[in-house]
Parts: structure tokens; sequence; C-alpha cells
């Protein structure tokens, strides 16, 4: 069986720091940047490469900011996106 190999992006300027993700993250992935960006916010930021796309973080994140992608073998594919969150909150996870 293939190794399970996950990556996350952070849209920045969505984040605004509340840290929750970096609490969900089983593999310690995340931490706080030392930058803000344009609204002033601390920022999350990948840390480690040993994300395995759990989608914990995706889940937690209030602003939607972050999309996970799952990776097995030399495919990638995008398995969670929050969508709408200041609205109805639309959640699609692909296994």
């Amino acid at each position: 069986m293939a190794k399970v190999k996950g990556d996350i992006v952070l849209d920045i300027e969505k984040c605004k720091g509340c840290e929750l993700c970096i609490a969900a993250c089983p593999q310690e992935s995340l931490e706080q940047s030392r930058t803000v960006n344009s609204k002033g916010y601390l920022y999350i930021v990948k840390i480690e490469d040993n994300c395995t796309g759990c989608v914990s973080c995706a889940l937690v994140c209030p602003e939607g900011a972050i999309t996970v992608y799952r990776q097995t073998g030399n495919k990638k594919k995008q398995i969670a996106k929050i969508d709408n969150v200041n609205q109805d909150t639309t959640i699609t996870v692909n296994e």
C-alpha cells in the first residue's frame, strides 16, 4: 500500500491567526507566522512536510482559508475545501 502524502494551501489573506488549525493538526505541521498579512493578522504557515491530508485543519478553520490535497503515487487531488463560511457552510470531502 502506498503511503498517503498530504498538502495544504493556506490563503494567508483570509487567515485571522486563530490557531484552531494548529491545535487540530495531529502531525504538528502548522505554526503562526512572524509576519502579518495585509489585514494585520499573524497568519498560519506550514512548517513541516509531514501532512497526511487528514483535513482536520480545514474542518476547524472558521475563515475557510485552508484547502487540503492528498497524494498517493504520482496523483495529487483536492480532497477538502470549505466554502461560504459567512453564510451556509459547504463542506466537500472527496476520498
